[in-house]
């Protein structure tokens, strides 16, 4: 995610709307800044965030969704995730 300041003036619109980006959920910058080892694949050797890991071709979709929704819902630690 890239962000471009222009100026400190206000940026919201004339409606009264503020144009920022959605702010990112916690649950996600949790999976987003949690890296484990990885030992196998295209990782191998390297440090990745779990949200990469959970996002690559080692996860099938239906299991990510899955995953990602028991994780939101509180029903999975970011342990049992790793």
């Amino acid at each position: 995610l890239i962000s471009v300041k222009t100026s400190d003036t206000d940026t919201r619109s004339a409606a009264g709307k503020d144009d920022d980006p959605p702010r990112e959920e916690p649950w996600e910058t949790a999976l987003k800044t949690t890296v484990v080892d990885v030992e196998v694949g295209e990782f191998e050797g390297r440090k990745v965030s779990v949200w990469d890991l959970l996002h690559s071709r080692y996860i099938p979709e239906e299991n990510r969704k899955e995953l990602l929704e028991l994780f939101r819902a509180g029903e999975l630690t970011l342990e049992q995730v790793k």
